[in-house]
């Protein structure tokens, strides 16, 4: 049984700077929580110490760098291009100061899907558990309301998914249930993270096996299935499937960045984009 102080000792930095966030900077809640999830992520990427760096650093840097996690989020979330930010490239420089490396917006926006996981599994599976007591006392000093075991904080967001904190009132983490230390970002990606939506031409029929060997010719073995579409008449056509992929990384790297990508198999053109659920469907 992991206790909740270990937890919190052990994230002692991160709960640390999240403070400042929200507490000294009156960033609001939502915004805090993704930026130090954005920081995980990308620490998680070996663009390493940027929490620690900024727990030692001024109000006013970790401002600035916060609104460029901000310019991160709103790339991913917009799916903007990125010269409309910061110039060519979307070169964010005190990031790149602190990591030592160079972050661009470019670069983000190439690896778009693979980051919103990574960003979104962050959220959920840390941030929601190592700032509850932060949380509650700012919720606390706001509302004066309080109920024990219900979320403390919940909130939806269009790219990001829901947020939901949890205060745990019997001071105990299980490890096992919890998974706090066998996890990792790219362990909760569900299918539909992994799945791009095909369109085909009319007159030009592709099989699913036309579709499989393009795939993985390209991109090596990738395909996990590949759904056709379903309920036509028997002299028709498939005009769209849906393709799941073994990895979120194939995803960008279909798309590089881009909303759509065309590809062509045996002289007849395929469309992908990636897959979004609507509705029930």
């Amino acid at each position: 049984m992991l206790t909740i102080e270990k937890l919190y000792a052990y994230h002692t930095i991160d709960r640390e700077v999240f403070t400042r966030l929200l507490i000294i900077l009156s960033r609001s809640v939502a915004e805090s929580v993704l930026i130090m999830s954005t920081w995980m992520w990308l620490e998680d990427k070996d663009y390493s110490n940027i929490i620690f760096k900024l727990f030692h650093a001024s109000n006013l840097i970790l401002n600035d760098v916060a609104d460029e996690a901000v310019f991160i989020l709103n790339c991913l979330q917009f799916d903007s291009d990125t010269s409309i930010f910061l110039g060519k490239d979307g070169v964010l420089p005190l990031t790149s100061t602190l990591t030592q490396k160079s972050v661009t917006l470019q670069m983000i926006s190439q690896k778009r899907f693979t980051t919103i996981i990574g960003i979104k599994s962050f959220l959920n599976n840390v941030c929601s558990r190592i700032f509850t007591d932060i949380l509650q006392d700012h919720v606390l000093s706001c509302s004066h309301q309080f109920v024990p075991n219900r979320p403390i904080l919940q909130f939806s967001h269009p790219t990001f998914g829901s947020f939901r904190a949890i205060n745990k009132s019997l001071g105990f983490y299980d490890h096992a249930s919890d998974g706090i230390w066998s996890w990792n970002p790219t362990s909760d990606v569900s299918e539909d993270d992994r799945t791009m939506f095909l369109t085909f031409s009319r007159g030009f029929p592709v099989s699913d096996d036309e579709v499989r060997s393009l795939f993985t010719q390209t991109f090596g073995e990738c395909v996990e299935r590949v759904d056709m579409q379903e309920n036509i008449n028997p002299n028709e056509q498939p005009l769209f499937a849906k393709l799941l992929l073994l990895s979120i990384t194939t995803v960008d790297e279909i798309l590089k960045g881009r909303r759509d990508a065309k590809f062509r198999v045996n002289g007849k053109h395929i469309w992908a984009r990636k897959y979004e659920r609507r509705g029930n469907h």
